[in-house]
């Protein structure tokens, strides 16, 4: 039995992920790292009221077997570019560290499709920074997973995403060879993956969306 770190429980992807790790019997204990007190009655799942911008005082609870990232922000909720960057790409290399000096086995990383530490954009730069770091933190077992749009119901609206799912849904037909990649997938699949990588040998780090949908 073994013991689930999750960070960002509360998003697209975490909060399926959660569903999935409750009821997975490999799992006996899920810690959950959240901001503010929610409420989550079950016997599976320990909620740690978590400051993130003080992360290190945390180190004790940041002990388990298979570590979960989903947070991620928007320029639109965190307008301010130290908040965004923190968030992006100095938080999750912070977990990696601590989770590597813990000796947690696994790490396994929700990235984006196109990610690349040389972009001009600063989102696929800090996830492509942030892949990189975790390649060289040598975790025992590594997943980044590069989904492409995410399908699901989220709890804001956000117009432009909307548009482009509702785009690639049209032309997803035509997109084959190298742009399968670029078809959208349910957040539901990507969680299911997450736990997948956490406990089979996949061979592999790095996992497109189109790979993620074939695992799944």
């Amino acid at each position: 039995m073994k013991t689930a770190l999750l960070f960002g429980s509360s998003g697209l992807v975490g909060s399926q992920l959660l569903k999935k790790l409750i009821n997975n019997k490999n799992y006996n204990l899920i810690k959950i790292f959240v901001r503010s007190e929610i409420f989550i009655n079950h016997p599976k799942v320990q909620l740690i009221k978590t400051d993130f911008y003080n992360i290190e005082n945390y180190k004790e609870e940041i002990k388990g077997n298979d570590c979960f990232f989903c947070i991620g922000t928007t320029k639109k909720n965190s307008p301010n570019k130290d908040e965004y960057k923190y968030i992006e790409l100095e938080l999750p290399k912070k977990i990696a560290q601590i989770a590597k000096s813990n000796s947690v086995s696994s790490f396994i990383f929700v990235s984006s499709g196109f990610a690349n530490s040389k972009s001009a954009g600063e989102y696929l730069r800090y996830k492509g920074l942030v892949e990189e770091k975790l390649q060289d933190l040598q975790f025992s077992k590594l997943g980044i997973l590069r989904p492409s749009f995410l399908l699901g119901d989220r709890k804001a609206l956000r117009i432009g995403e909307k548009i482009g799912i509702f785009f690639f849904k049209l032309v997803s037909p035509m997109l084959i060879g190298p742009l399968k990649k670029m078809k959208p997938i349910a957040a539901d699949t990507v969680a299911e993956v997450m736990i997948k990588i956490a406990n089979y040998n996949l061979d592999k780090i790095i996992f497109e969306s189109n790979e993620i949908q074939n695992i799944a």
